[in-house]
């Protein structure tokens, strides 16, 4: 039976278990229905906040066989692969940038993105072949000046090389689980000044009378949700201009019907006071924990490490957790268990003048981009784990 694509404004037109039956074998949770539905119902990743849903799927007869998440971004922000310096060159050459068109799980820089196929499907490349033809077709037609998708699947990733996208490198920081049976045996990985300095981080918690408690799935109280907004929208507003304050009220408030199987969180708490003072929100599928957010209402010193850090590692190990990706940005965690890890975005851009210039720059920059991620792991303080293919 011939295979055709549709164009979706929003995930709703697909029923959940339909979706699901695509996304759930995945190892990412961010391109699941249940998540990606609720940043539309909740208003963050919505029209007025420059992100439109332009999900493309592909259907044999009246069965779903596959679905791209997608969206037109009349902006930049929320997608933690900075491409300012792409939008300032179209502006200086009078090339119109935005809207683009992209593929992610809008403001999770976890890696997995990627097309996603009913499992047992034997047309994958036809269907790539297709999905790839009707996006060129959707840009030229719209004079969409670009397609970029971000924190890519490695093995989608070489697929879609083929297919005329060109990657560009960046860095995420990931701890693996080198068959740890406690905190303990993770700690003897670090160098001994690095041992000391952790062992005190953690008893400063202590002493503060501070205790980091997880709470999962149906053991999370209702009013955590909740608060965990409150944290987060403090985090961000502490942060100005840089705060990215992306996601509303009502999307956490959601996730206690839509998601709570999979969030986790880790209150710090006072001994007999059961309303936290601090909160990371993290969210687990199977063998894999993404930190996604924190937020503290008092300044505590190393609260921020035990919380994000600490308190997760030791979580996961307990948990039999292989994989933990605390999130975006660095400084703090290459020095607590967390080495740099390559990660990929795809692009590809249909004003020509924008590829001439902008396509080798991107070659020269990942050379680059591997030497400073050898640089960065060159000087950690605990040993390396070995390399592990995602």
């Amino acid at each position: 039976m011939a295979l055709s694509c549709r164009w979706l404004t929003r995930i709703a037109d697909i029923a959940p278990g339909v979706w699901n039956e695509l996304a759930v074998p995945l190892a990412t949770p961010f391109l699941e229905w249940e998540w990606l539905h609720n940043l539309e119902a909740s208003g963050s990743a919505v029209r007025q906040a420059g992100w439109v849903p332009q999900h493309l799927t592909l259907w044999e007869g009246q069965e779903l066989v596959a679905v791209a998440p997608l969206y037109l971004k009349g902006h930049s922000q929320g997608e933690f692969v900075f491409d300012h310096q792409f939008a300032d060159l179209a502006h200086r050459l009078g090339i119109r940038y935005y809207p683009k068109l992209l593929g992610m799980s809008p403001f999770t820089p976890a890696g997995g993105y990627q097309f996603i196929f009913r499992e047992g499907f034997n047309d994958r490349a036809l269907a790539l072949d297709l999905m790839v033809e009707e996006i060129d077709r959707f840009c030229l037609r719209h004079q969409i000046s670009s397609c970029h998708f971000l924190y890519v699947d490695g093995q989608w990733q070489e697929e879609m090389v083929e297919r005329g996208f060109a990657p560009w490198m960046h860095h995420s920081f990931i701890w693996r689980n080198q068959n740890f049976q406690n905190f303990d045996q993770f700690l003897q990985t670090f160098n001994a000044n690095q041992r000391r300095n952790i062992k005190r981080e953690r008893k400063a918690i202590a002493n503060a009378g501070i205790t980091v408690v997880p709470y999962t799935g149906e053991n999370v109280p209702h009013f955590l949700f909740g608060l965990m907004y409150n944290f987060y929208s403090d985090h961000c507003d502490k942060f100005g201009w840089w705060g990215s304050k992306y996601l509303t009220r009502r999307f956490f408030e959601n996730l206690y019907d839509c998601f709570r199987d999979k969030v986790v969180f880790f209150a710090a708490e006072r001994e007999g006071d059961k309303k936290p003072v601090a909160m990371s929100f993290c969210i687990r599928k199977n063998d894999r924990l993404y930190g996604r957010y924190w937020g503290c209402f008092e300044e505590i010193d190393c609260l921020h490490f035990e919380a994000c850090y600490y308190k997760p590692i030791e979580w996961a190990i307990q948990e039999g957790i292989q994989m933990f990706d605390p999130g975006a940005g660095g400084g703090h965690k290459k020095r607590r268990g967390f080495p740099a890890t390559p990660n990929f975005s795809l692009h590809k851009f249909y004003h020509p003048m924008l590829a001439k210039i902008i396509l080798p720059y991107m070659q020269e920059y990942n050379i680059y981009e591997a030497k400073e991620i050898e640089a960065i792991n060159q000087e950690l303080p605990f040993d390396l784990p070995a390399p592990t293919i995602n």
